[in-house]
């Protein structure tokens, strides 16, 4: 019981985080080096030069008695499907068909380029067993031709295409004949401003949807046109009127008309649809806020497959979201059932749209078709009273939405950056014709291969993805250096087993197998799972089926299993897997080496896929998963269960090492980032002793330089010192004059032993420099202060003399005091006369020998009046202060 429980609780647990449906992978892949060897059509003629050409601006094909036409501008080809084609495809005819002159000219004058100007063949229709009804914009003139269909002979005058066929070859029409008479979907005027669901030809009347009414239509865009029963269905999108207060947001629709409509009365909706209804497309991934695919791009005809009438529509998101695209099938009987469901109906401009009550809807019901089962008294439409044909002209939307099978999309490609924009399909694939194959086209020249299969409900709702193929060939398709990879239309043509799809400059013919690039390997034959391919027993080969095969051959399109098969050595075979039966059981290095493995584990043979001369595709991928994915495509494998599981005690130890690894590096980086900040932080100690010490040496320094004048005491006594009488201008004082003074060596303590030499002397650092005179200036005025600071009396200024400081034996003063006379002072310098070097260098030492003279006398204590007489005899001479050099020399020495 419990392990029941459990069971269930996983089983609701997976649904409950299930997400958006992942994209398949394709059982094989075809590169565009390999399909580059099908024949293309570019719009040559056999023997004609072929390096000439010329712009083809294809717009459509199609496929009428084993013929196919390719409506170009100005131009239709007709091919041969029955002749065999190599390299190229060459046309049997060509319908010329251009614009005059003066249409051209018409065409320029209002505003349009000279290659919007020519004839594009829009509408290519077969009328009847011998007839082709042609079409063309003809300049912005649109035109209609009959030709006759096995000559294209010119049967009648042309007549106005409008309604018929578009003014630009940009626009998008559809139209088709339905019991002789012409439905056709286009725009109606030059600015395609007027767009028009439209019955012309036969013997009914001509019939159009109201004009200018965007409850009917608004900004449409028609893709298909479809016959079924009763009606004509028409498949298009456009700008959701309901949801106009959310701006421009585009719906998939379907609209519907009786093919016996007659038109209204004359009072109400006279020559205009009395049976027009639309409803919306749903295809979305379904769950709490549905996934909406809006873009129509494609619609099928309807096909009848397992017992239903159905269409299947490629769908993408809008071109301004994220790429995708989907596809999605629609019962016929859920399209009618819709129709005959409630209206929506929006009361006011600014009101919502909201569903009408039954109680409101008119009788007859609107939107039947006339001698129908409910309206049998009712034998055409104009005999409908005027309720009914007023509300259909009000209400022609339904409320519910149209949807898809099983609800939710058939096939889903989100991780591409490409959208689908066509589809084809085969509904009798196989040689037993038991198959449905469906081909889808993209905007990039890609073509996906899928095999649709029913699943327990019986309907269409899984898919398996046989194939990718890359056919577009940018040698051959190219024009004028621009390469147009959406494909504009796709044809198959089933006698010759092949697939036509159309470019806009080409045509490529596509086979529907690529059977011989299986060669001998009958696993890769019948793992393929394709059902245009069988191994053949008698060839030994993998050969494509033709329909009424008489060969004997072998298939599993169902499974695909390959047990008990041999091994493919040399073959091109790629597995979508980590192992495969395909891949020998006893691979060693070197053959891993030799064979060559990818990163996602699948097996390519060691050749050149470019320079191989076989027909052989090296990119063939044969699938590997074999479980059924609830949300997308089925997925094939031949793997065992216990291959694909990893054991616990290999995923153990894989925590534990990366958990150690983890720890390592991360006591690696701490260390790191700690070692890094520990030298940060010596280098700042480093940085700041080294600035302490430069301190410390700078104070010793000044330290010292302070103890020479303050703390210093002489061993030897302490002389006095002659103070020089001087007067501020520089000349000598008068021998009458009593302003001389001696000054005792012991106030100013001056030892000159004790000063520095220059080799001693320290230098320190100064942040600026100032001008040698300001430094003597503040030396010579502080010694001056030091030396007066005890003489109050003091009555003449202290000069210090030049004299040098250096060591002697004995002391000598190194200022002397002038005195100056009380009267005749002058607060001035008076500039001394010019002297020759020679005299002047006279006096100099004359000066000094005098200087030398006086203190030697006063320390040997002679009279003071021998300083007078010194002066009185320099009385005659200018005063000059010696020069330090001279007054440190001994006598005689100059």
């Amino acid at each position: 019981m419990r392990s029941e429980a459990l069971l269930l609780y996983f089983t609701l647990l997976h649904f409950a985080g299930a997400g958006f449906p992942e994209d398949s992978e394709p059982i094989s892949i075809s590169h565009g080096n390999y399909t580059r060897q099908y024949p293309v059509f570019v719009g040559h003629k056999p023997g004609r030069n072929t390096t000439q050409r010329h712009r083809l601006d294809i717009q459509l094909v199609m496929v009428m008695n084993r013929t196919l036409y390719v409506a170009a501008r100005d131009h239709i080809y007709t091919v041969d499907m029955d002749t065999s084609h190599t390299e190229e495809i060459y046309f049997s005819k060509k319908l010329t068909w251009k614009s005059r002159q003066a249409d051209v000219d018409t065409c320029r004058m209002k505003g349009k380029h000279k290659d919007e100007c020519h004839n594009f063949i829009k509408v290519l229709l077969k009328r009847n067993e011998d007839t082709l009804f042609i079409c063309g914009t003809n300049a912005f003139n649109p035109s209609c031709r009959n030709y006759k269909m096995d000559t294209l002979d010119y049967l009648e005058e042309e007549f106005s295409g409008m309604a018929r066929c578009p003014y630009d070859a940009k626009h998008a029409n559809v139209a088709l004949f339905a019991e002789g008479k012409l439905y056709s979907a286009t725009v109606t005027d030059f600015l395609a401003i007027d767009a028009v669901i439209y019955r012309s030809l036969g013997d009914s009347p001509t019939l159009r949807t109201v004009k200018h009414d965007s409850k009917w239509l608004k900004e449409p865009y028609f893709v298909q046109a479809v016959d079924y029963g009763n009606y004509i269905y028409f498949f298009f999108r456009e700008i959701a009127v309901e949801y106009n207060s959310m701006g421009k947001v585009v719906f998939p629709r379907v609209a519907q008309v009786c093919k016996n409509d007659m038109g209204g009365s004359q009072r109400v909706l006279e020559k205009q649809w009395t049976s027009f209804l639309k409803a919306r497309l749903n295809c979305s991934v379904p769950g709490d806020s549905h996934f909406y695919f809006n873009i129509l791009q494609s619609v099928t005809d309807v096909i009848h497959f397992n017992g239903r009438d159905v269409v299947l529509a490629t769908f993408s998101t809008p071109y301004n979201s994220i790429p995708g695209s989907a596809v999605c099938a629609y019962d016929m009987l859920d399209i009618a059932n819709v129709f005959t469901g409630r209206f929506k109906e929006q009361k006011s401009p600014d009101s919502t749209w909201t569903p009408v009550p039954d109680e409101r809807v008119p009788k007859p019901r609107p939107g039947c078709c006339a001698g129908s089962t409910s309206l049998e008294k009712y034998v055409t439409s104009n005999e409908f009273p005027d309720d009914t044909l007023n509300f259909i002209k009000t209400h022609p939307l339904m409320d519910e939405a149209v949807p898809s099978i099983v609800n939710r999309p058939w096939f889903l490609r989100t991780m591409v950056r490409y959208r689908l924009t066509k589809i084809a399909v085969d509904s009798a694939a196989g040689p037993y014709q038991n198959y449905t194959v469906v081909f889808l086209g993209s905007e990039k020249g890609i073509i996906l291969k899928f095999l649709a299969r029913t699943g327990n409900t019986g309907f269409l709702n899984d898919s398996l993805f046989l194939e990718e193929i890359n056919v577009y060939n940018p040698e051959k398709c190219s024009y004028d250096g621009m390469e147009d990879k959406r494909i504009m239309g796709m044809q198959l043509d089933k006698p010759s087993s092949a697939l036509y799809i159309a470019f806009s400059t080409c045509v490529i013919k596509v086979p529907l197998g690529r059977c011989e690039r299986h060669g001998k390997c009958k696993k890769a034959c019948i793992a393929s799972r394709d059902p245009y391919c069988g191994w053949v027993k008698e060839s030994g080969v993998c050969t494509q089926l033709v329909l009424g095969s008489k060969l004997a051959f072998e298939q599993d399109i169902e499974r695909g299993n390959t047990d008990g098969l041999g091994d493919c050595q040399n073959s091109f075979v790629a597995l979508n897997g980590h192992s495969s039966s395909l891949v020998p059981s006893t691979t060693t290095p070197d053959s891993r080496a030799r064979q060559g493995y990818d990163a996602r584990g699948r097996m390519l043979d060691w050749k050149d896929p470019f320079g191989s001369s076989e027909n052989t595709d090296p990119y063939v991928a044969v699938s590997s998963h074999n479980h059924q994915d609830k949300k997308g495509v089925i997925r094939e494998s031949y793997l065992k269960g216990h291959d694909q599981l990893v054991p616990v005690t290999l995923l153990a130890i894989a925590v534990i090492l990366a958990f150690v690894m983890g720890a390592v590096f991360s006591g690696i980086i701490v260390y790191c980032i700690c070692d890094h900040r520990r030298r940060d932080m010596a280098a700042v100690q480093r940085k700041e002793k080294e600035l302490t010490h430069s301190r410390r040496s700078s104070m010793s320094s000044v330290s010292k330089l302070s103890g020479l004048f303050g703390d210093a005491q002489s061993k030897e006594p302490k002389p006095e010192a002659i103070l020089t009488p001087l007067m501020h201008n520089g000349k000598l004082a008068t021998p009458g004059s009593t302003a001389k003074m001696l000054i005792k060596a012991d106030q100013h303590h001056l030892d000159l032993a004790a000063l520095p030499t220059p080799e001693s002397t320290p230098t320190l650092q100064q942040k600026r420099k100032p001008s040698r005179g300001s430094r003597e200036w503040e030396r010579n005025q502080n010694l001056i202060n030091a030396c007066t600071k005890d003489i109050p009396s003091m009555a003449s200024p202290v000069i210090p003399t030049d004299l040098p400081l250096r060591a002697s034996p004995s002391h000598i003063p190194s200022v002397v005091v002038l005195p100056i006379a009380q009267q005749g002072y002058q607060h001035e310098y008076v500039d001394q006369p010019k002297m020759s070097d020679g005299a002047q260098m006279s006096v100099e030492n004359q000066n000094a020998t005098l200087e030398y003279k006086t203190i030697k006398d006063h320390l040997s204590g002679k009279s003071p009046s021998h300083g007078v007489n010194l002066v009185e005899n320099l009385d005659s001479m200018p005063p000059k202060v010696p020069q330090r050099e001279a007054s440190l020399g001994p006598p005689g020495a100059s």
